[in-house]
Order: structure tokens, then sequence, then C-alpha cells
């Protein structure tokens, strides 16, 4: 899948890169001038009576060389090394928009740190690969194929191939420690996102941290983290630095045997001074691009390493399959529940066990049950959060795998158990980021909410910045803040999973009655703890052990004694 989206990106934009190369290839050409051109130069001042014209004429030449150099290099940095930037943000949003498609079963089983170094290191190296590294491979190529074919077309072949004895060495060489450098950079990834990790969920965590007095405890632990990564990163310099003093030794030894062979062609007048200058200019811009070839593999080792990452995760396909059939969720849905069972992927244990439900359009479920009785996966499965087999759920009839995702989940409104509040504006939270709603609706939805009061008593009411998670309000607020979320979408079926826990009974009271009145002919499930939340209920359901113990109206089932009624007995203190 990265494969794909490498070449597909370097297919769409197939002509910056052809002429970004054109450029490229022309700047190294006309580089490999420079030495020639200084040559002529140096025989010329060497001969007696030399004209002056002809010394200011190649001065010309030169000054036009390094021009063309700056125009042709800068031509092709802008396209290949622009196009990099932009394959970069192309594949930071494929990735991004892959996340989103995955399923909660994979997020399950990944910690965050490592998502968001696959986000930020991986990508970058992948860049670092398909732009500077494939720049300067090709350019070092292009000038040492011409430098080679003008040392051994000014002076002769034996000297050239004498001068380049070393090179085979090094390249074998450099092919083997990158190589390993690969294998280092994968662990160097590795550690990296352990820290991005650790320091996420600490700060995440700062206040129970603090709470519990655990701050040096969590500086130890991140010393460890660091100190594995510094080991990586210096396991990784450690093989790497071999490469640049290797080359260096090997391009000495290359000027040290062209000195003596060379010098000793100009003492016996074999070649001009001018000639011999030109031959080691040629030799020192060969050096150039073949220490950048250890650079270069270094970074295209890297940059494979993520890419090999980076195509696990894409390889990943969303669990939950997308329906075909309907791409609009019904008005009026009467949701149907037959026999259904579910286990977590890996478990063995049922979560949920031939449950049997019927819940008219327009009319209001509760369910509780004890922690673990399979509420939230009961809620969860409505949502498709997992597959769901076949005839199992269906609005009107109509099988929930038959619908988009899409098409389902705008039929719902869902305020879970971990309010999520985005570091926007209480009004962006309402909206969610949709300019659809008008400034009466959020305010209206915030009203049924009931924590209008509460934003208006804040310095810059609704256009009040929330921090990260809305750590600058309290936990009543936040939930209230998400109920009013979910209320001005006006769903067709609006769920509470256990959110009204956090606001006291006489709040919770008056957002009952609210829904009452603005969820009328619509339909409401709730989820709770407290039976004050569901006791107004149309039908309540008790889940015990993933089961439908039992099932009534408030009063019904305190009639039948069981786990209600001792639910009831508990909370209220009645005998």
């Amino acid at each position: 899948m990265g494969n794909n989206i490498l070449i597909k990106f370097i297919k769409d934009h197939k002509f910056s890169y052809i002429i970004g190369i054109i450029f490229m290839l022309l700047a190294s050409y006309i580089q490999t001038l420079f030495p020639k051109v200084l040559g002529y130069t140096i025989d010329i001042l060497q001969t007696n009576g030399f004209n002056p014209k002809s010394v200011y004429i190649n001065l010309v030449y030169i000054v036009l060389i390094a021009i063309g150099t700056f125009v042709c290099t800068y031509a092709w940095r802008n396209l290949v090394i622009g196009n990099s930037r932009r394959l970069e943000c192309h594949f930071r949003e494929k990735l991004f928009d892959h996340f989103q498609k995955l399923s909660p079963e994979f997020y399950n089983r990944r910690k965050t740190g490592d998502l968001i170094a696959y986000a930020i290191n991986d990508i970058n190296a992948v860049r670092m690969t398909f732009g500077p590294a494939t720049s300067m491979a090709i350019n070092g190529m292009v000038v040492c194929v011409i430098s080679i074919y003008s040392m051994a077309n000014t002076i002769n072949w034996k000297l050239t191939l004498l001068s380049l004895l070393p090179v085979p060495f090094i390249i074998c060489i450099m092919f083997y420690i990158g190589n390993i450098v690969k294998k280092h950079f994968r662990k160097v990834q590795e550690t990296f996102a352990a820290i991005s990790d650790r320091v996420q969920e600490n700060i995440t965590g700062i206040r129970v941290i603090k709470a519990y007095v655990q701050e040096d405890g969590e500086v130890k632990k991140f010393q460890k983290l660091n100190d594995q990564m510094l080991e990586a990163n210096l396991n990784m310099v450690r093989v790497s630095a071999y490469l640049a003093p290797l080359i260096e030794l090997c391009f000495t030894i290359s000027f040290v045997l062209n000195l003596i062979w060379g010098g000793n062609m100009v003492l016996n007048g074999s070649i001009s001074l001018g000639g011999f200058i030109a031959f080691n200019g040629y030799l020192a811009m060969i050096l150039a691009p073949v220490l950048s070839i250890g650079q270069v593999i270094t970074i295209f080792q890297r940059g494979m390493a993520s890419l090999d990452r980076l195509n696990e995760i894409f390889n990943v396909k969303p669990h939950v399959k997308d329906g075909e059939s309907r791409a609009e969720f019904p008005a009026q849905s009467t949701i149907i529940i037959t026999e259904l069972s579910f286990s977590y992927p890996g478990s063995d244990s049922e979560a949920l066990s031939n449950i049997n439900l019927v819940i008219p359009t327009g009319k209001t479920l509760g369910i509780i049950g004890k922690t673990g009785s399979g509420k939230t996966t009961l809620v969860n499965l409505l949502l498709k959060m997992y597959n769901v087999e076949p005839n199992k759920i269906a609005f009107n009839e109509i099988d929930i795998n038959d619908f988009k995702l899409d098409a389902l989940r705008n039929g719902f409104g869902f305020v879970p158990q971990d309010n999520f509040l985005f570091n926007a504006s209480i009004a962006e939270n309402i909206k969610f980021f949709k300019n659809i709603y008008s400034e009466e609706e959020v305010v209206n939805a915030a009203r049924n909410s009931c924590v209008y009061q509460n934003i208006m008593d804040l310095p810059d009411e609704f256009e009040t910045i929330l921090g990260e998670r809305g750590v600058n309000i309290s936990g009543g607020q936040k939930q209230r803040i998400s109920i009013a979320r979910a209320l001005i979408k006006n769903p067709e079926i609006l769920v509470f999973d256990d959110a009204l826990s956090a606001v006291d009974t006489v709040t919770e009271a008056e957002i009952l009655k609210n829904l009452r009145k603005v969820r009328k002919n619509k339909t409401s499930i709730i989820v709770a703890h407290r039976i004050s939340a569901v006791m107004e209920a149309d039908e309540i359901i008790v889940l015990e052990k993933g089961k439908i113990s039992e099932r009534g109206t408030h009063l019904e089932l305190l009639e039948k004694e069981g786990l209600y009624h001792e639910i009831y007995k508990f909370q209220f203190g009645a005998s």
C-alpha cells in the first residue's frame, strides 16, 4: 500500500520530476566544465607572450559556469526537493486518512506514541530518501561519469584507472555498512516510539501522577527509555561513522598515486601542467559524490526501514466491513435485535449472549447492569464498531451490514463514557466544527443539556477556548457539552452511554425532562448505572453477564424483586 502511494505520487508529478531531473543533469554537466576551463587558463598563463584577452575570455567562462550552475541548481531543487515536501505531506494525509478508517480493535493493540512516530519520524525518513538522497545520487553519478570520461580524455585511461582503483572497494564497504545501518535505524525508530508513548501518557495523566506523588518514579522510567534511545543512536553512529573516514583514506591514496605518476608525466612533458591540474580537479569533483554515497546509502537504508514500517500499517485492513447497498439511514427506525451473541477478538468468553430486543420508533430504552455486564458492548455493536453477524441487528428490517458505515453512524447521536473535547472554542466543540448549525441551534443545544448558564458565566462565553481534552472545565460541564454536541445533531437514534454519571441528580432530572420534550417521536437509548437515569424509560432491560436477566418498566421490574430491585434499594435506601 505504501509503495503504491509512492508510485502513484511520482506518476502524478512526473512532469515536474522530469523537468527537475533535466535541470539537475544540466547543473551537473556545467559543473564539470570548470576544471577543463581552469586547465586551459593555466596553460595559457604558462605560455610566453600570452594574449591576455584569452585569459579574460576564460574568466568570463568561469563566471558563466558559476551562474549556470546556480540557475540550474535553483530550478531542480525547487522542483525535486519541493516534490519531496509534497510527498511528505501527501503520505501524512494518507496515513491520517488510513488511521481514521481503522477499527477500534487496531487501537486496542497499538500505542499512541508508536503511531505518532509513524506520522513524524518515518514519513520524514521517506521524504529524505526520495528527495535529498535521490538528488545526491543522480547528481553524483552524472558528475562521476563526466569527470571520469574527461580524466581519461585529458591525460590517459591508465592514470585514470590507477586513481580510481579504491572506488569499487569503497562502494562494497558502503553497501555492507548500509545494511547494518538499516537494522540499527529500525531500532532507533522503535525506541523513539516508546519515548513518544511515554511522554504522551505522562502529559495526559499528569494530574494522577502528581496526586500519587509519582514524579520521581516516572522520571526514572523516562531516563531508562532515554538511555535506550541514546544507546540505539550511538550504535548507529558507530557504524555509520566508518564511512567518511574510509572514503577519505582511500581517496588520499588515490591522490598520492596520482601526484607520483602524474607529476612525473608533467616533468617528462607527457602532459601539460594545465591538463594535470584539470585532472586533479576532476578527481576532487569525484571525491564529493563518492563521499555523499555514504550519506545517500545511510539515508536510503533509513528510508527503506521506515517505508517497511509504514507498509505494515498501510497493509492493516479495517476489520469492520463497510456495507454497499444503503447510503442513507432510514427515518423513524425501529431497532430489531435477534439472537445477538458477541465475543471480543481474541477472547473465548461471550460479552453478549442471545440478546433479543425490539426498540420501536420514538421509544426510550433504558439499559442498566453491573460493571462488565455488556452495556457498552451492545452500544458499540449498534454503532458497528465491531463486525456484526448477518440478520442479528436491523433497522426497519434492513440488516445493519447493508448500510455504509458513514450512513449508519450519521443516524446516531452518541455520548460516550469518556467525553472527549477538542482544544477549540465551546461553540466549535458543540458544532463539532460543522458550519451547518446556527448560533440559535448552539444555544438551544446548550440550554437543553443544562450547560448554558455555566457557559455564560465564563469570560468569553461560547467563544471560550477549552484546553486539551477540556481540562479547564469540570467533569460535569464536559459531559453536558458532549450531550449538547449530540443534541444539536437531532439524530434518529440518540445513545447515552453512562453520559449522566458526572452530573448531580437535580441536573440529571432536568436534562432528562428536556430530552423527553425535544426527542418526541425519536428513539433514545440510555445506558446508566443510576436507576434515576432510566426509570422514566418506556422499557428497561437489566444486563447480567452479557444476558438480559430482566426487562419491563420501572414499576414492573420493582415488582419482580430481582437485580433491578436490589440496585434500587441500594441507591435509594428503600426497604
